[in-house]
């Protein structure tokens, strides 16, 4: 008879998730099963909890969800020779095929066949997870569960900055949601000279100060191309991270980049955006970078020394700390706006 255990599911296809028990999952041979110790909300769960188009068309059902995680390995498959029981571990979610052309070249964050952990398959919304050896993330058993378990987003934020050079350059940060307010330690702590932060949302700017921004823009107060040129001289940001995915924001983001500067796209927009190529990115000699997930393993090693290295704190990110039955305040907290990350400790 199998186990059972306690598991956030996404059941239905529609809005929110139900908390029920459901089997411990399966370790394979070539898998661990870890115990989860914490476990944070992703915006991208918010999409999945709300349940809107992208959802739609590309959740499985019924399944746990969420990908943020850490904890400790209880068991290993007969074939896995890098891990063992014990193990503090997080894991990278992206669950790639090692065999296309993007995989066999080193670009194995755009692999075609990827699935992903708590989207496309189970994830760590439970007592329990099973992750592929080869995604396995080990930790330093020093290292506090619910830091450990923000790696995931905080890598999203390295590739974003560490996507081009960066230091001394003058840093726009389009949107401090949690990995915005992730980037802007990110920057600071890689050398970044000004690090201006924009957003509508009065708590996350100033959380953004405290995660070290040097000057906050409030976009619904001012406008946002005229506030950056203010602090650079006249010259627009030499380094445009967009974090918010809203139209407006992308196409002022551009307008207020610096000629021959970069922009960095994170966030995600829900509809087609309009740009004028030749103004803002033709004539200016923009270098515009696509950002997805992390690179595998490129940027968890980046992560890894600027964690261990204490370059940067983590700690003021973390706003809520609730019981996984405490999920739908989770969520409320999550949409409200009204929070950092999010950490169920379980």
């Amino acid at each position: 008879m199998s186990r059972m255990m306690m598991g956030l599911v996404k059941d239905v296809r529609g809005p929110g998730a139900t908390l029920m028990e459901v089997p411990v999952p399966t370790c394979g041979p070539n898998e661990v099963l870890v115990r989860v110790k914490a476990s944070s909300i992703c915006g991208t769960d918010v999409h999945i909890y709300k349940w809107d188009a992208w959802a739609e068309n590309t959740v499985v059902t019924p399944n746990v969800f969420g990908h943020e995680f850490a904890g400790i390995v209880e068991e290993v498959g007969s074939q896995v020779t890098t891990v063992k029981i014990g193990d503090h571990v997080s894991g990278e979610g992206h669950i790639v095929c090692g065999n296309c052309k993007a995989c066999r070249t080193g670009k194995a964050h755009v692999c075609p066949n990827t699935k992903s952990f708590g989207i496309t398959v189970p994830g760590c919304f439970g007592e329990y997870a099973v992750l592929r050896e080869s995604n396995v993330i080990h930790n330093r058993k020093e290292l506090p569960f619910e830091i450990a378990c923000l790696q995931d987003p905080l890598g999203n934020a390295v590739q974003t900055v560490l996507s081009g050079d960066i230091v001394g350059k003058s840093v726009a940060v389009i949107g401090v949601g949690p990995i915005g307010l992730m980037a802007v330690a990110v920057a600071k702590a890689c050398g970044a000279g000004l690090v201006m932060a924009i957003d509508i949302n009065p708590y996350r700017l100033e959380l953004a100060k405290q995660m070290g921004a040097d000057v906050i823009i409030n976009s619904r107060e001012v406008s946002m191309v005229d506030a950056i040129r203010d602090y650079t001289d006249g010259e627009g940001a030499e380094v445009v991270l967009e974090m918010s995915g809203h139209p407006v924001a992308i196409r002022d983001g551009f307008e207020a980049a610096a000629n021959a500067g970069r922009v960095s796209m994170l966030g995600i927009p829900t509809q087609e955006v309009s740009l004028d190529l030749s103004r803002h990115i033709i004539f200016k000699g923009l270098r515009i970078e696509g950002i997805t997930g992390r690179r595998m393993y490129d940027t968890w090693y980046q992560m890894k020394g600027l964690i261990d290295q204490k370059r940067i704190d983590l700690k003021p990110l973390i706003t809520h700390r609730l019981k996984l039955d405490q999920y739908e305040e989770g969520f409320a907290l999550m949409s409200s706006g009204e929070c950092g990350k999010i950490v169920f400790e379980h």
